[in-house]
């Protein structure tokens, strides 16, 4: 039985765990508890013996100087605890080491042993991997879990991996075996920029802790952190064309994917994290507060050339060019008849008639007979890509 000397009764404690290595992609994850511990000054009261989980040629220990005087730091996994104060005051349980080199069944029990002492009411686990994701786009966090009922109540996923795991994997299933709820949160580090550090993994990650426990984190400058990380990052790939191209297939690959995300309950979520953010003081606001806010915004991108197109001028109307070339033909009608004399009344007349009706028949006929080539011009350089007269040729009004 594990005993704990000296740790206050802890209210609804919440256990937080991270571990370097294999799930810890850009050591998103194990930097998020070192944030934790770090703002809310966790004070560390106990540590696993690393004789039992270490293999010390695979992760071996460190030497330094403490005042003229050599000590070691031994490779192992601590916890801290942390009072988070507010209207509704918590605990947190953090727990930050390596994933272990052997025996992990006994390292899950022993984690299991001081998250029965402390009371914890859930474990959530971090992790980070290498995924197909843009770094200009918000970092994707997947919060998965083992118990059905769980994930229907927090809007969770269901896990149904199945493959080669790490502590994080074997953690939660210790966890569901001993009935204690487990919810592991990944983020998605874009496989070509793995390494260390990856401050927008890390916030991605902080936010997404932030909505599923109800607490507000202090974000510090890890918002500004990864600004510049990306950056950075964009310097670096705008002087690869390879790479800047390959960072464009994603783009459009993942915009196209979270088209439906835009929904009300995301939005809402979005809000809800503004405002909590905007009472909470200085440093709020959804530019430094939002993890996954890359700063950049989702684009349309025109399939032809990537161009912005105009709008297409309205097509005059086809009763308008009638009517101008039922007025030319008119003119020269009154031309013809000024030489004929008796003939010149009825051609007068029959002109009004003409031009009350819009001169539709006279048109069509010249149309038909081949005449009227000012007309036929019009209809082929006005008509639209829509229109058959004039030389068939089809104009873009945007070239």
């Amino acid at each position: 039985m594990i005993e704990l000397e000296g740790v206050p009764e802890l209210i609804d404690p919440v256990m937080v765990a991270a571990f370097e290595g294999w799930n810890d992609a850009g050591d998103a994850a194990s930097t998020a508890v070192a944030h934790l511990e770090r703002e809310w000054k966790g004070e560390v009261f106990a540590a696993l013996d690393a004789e039992d989980y270490y293999d010390f040629q695979v992760n071996r220990p460190t030497v330094w100087l403490d005042g003229g005087v050599r000590r070691i730091t031994w490779p192992t996994t601590r916890l801290s605890v942390v009072r988070v104060g507010g209207e509704k005051p918590r605990d947190l349980v953090l727990v930050r080491g390596i994933e272990p080199s052997m025996r992990w069944r006994s390292f899950c029990n022993e984690l299991l042993g001081f998250a029965h002492e402390l009371g914890v009411e859930m474990v959530v686990i971090l992790g980070a991997l290498l995924g197909d994701t843009p770094h200009t786009r918000p970092v994707p966090v997947s919060g998965v879990t083992s118990d059905p009922d769980l994930a229907r109540r927090m809007e969770l996923e269901e896990t149904r991996y199945e493959g080669p795991t790490g502590i994080v994997g074997i953690l939660q299933e210790a966890c569901t075996h001993a009935g204690v709820p487990a919810v592991s949160l990944w983020a998605a580090v874009p496989h070509y920029v793995s390494q260390p550090p990856n401050p927008k993994a890390t916030l991605a990650l902080l936010n997404r802790l932030e909505d599923l426990i109800d607490l507000r984190i202090p974000l510090g400058e890890l918002a500004e952190d990864a600004r510049a990380w990306q950056l950075g990052v964009d310097q670096l790939a705008s002087e690869d064309s390879e790479v800047a191209e390959y960072v464009q297939t994603l783009e459009e690959a993942r915009d196209t994917a979270e088209l439906p995300e835009a929904s009300g309950e995301a939005i809402a979520r979005e809000f809800e994290r503004y405002l909590r953010r905007r009472d909470g003081g200085p440093g709020g606001g959804p530019a430094a507060g939002h993890a996954t806010e890359s700063g950049d915004a989702s684009y349309l991108r025109d399939p032809s050339g990537g161009r912005t197109r105009p709008p297409k001028p309205p097509a005059r109307g086809a009763d308008d060019r009638a009517g101008e070339s039922a007025g030319r033909d008119r003119d020269e009608r009154d031309d013809r008849d000024g030489a004929r004399g008796d003939d010149r009344r009825e051609a007068g007349s029959d002109g009004d008639r003409n031009g009350d009706q819009g001169g539709a028949s006279d048109t069509g006929a010249d149309t038909a007979a081949g005449r009227g080539p000012e007309s036929g011009a019009d209809s082929g350089a006005e008509g639209g890509p829509g229109d058959g007269a004039g030389d068939g040729r089809r104009e873009d009004p945007g070239e």
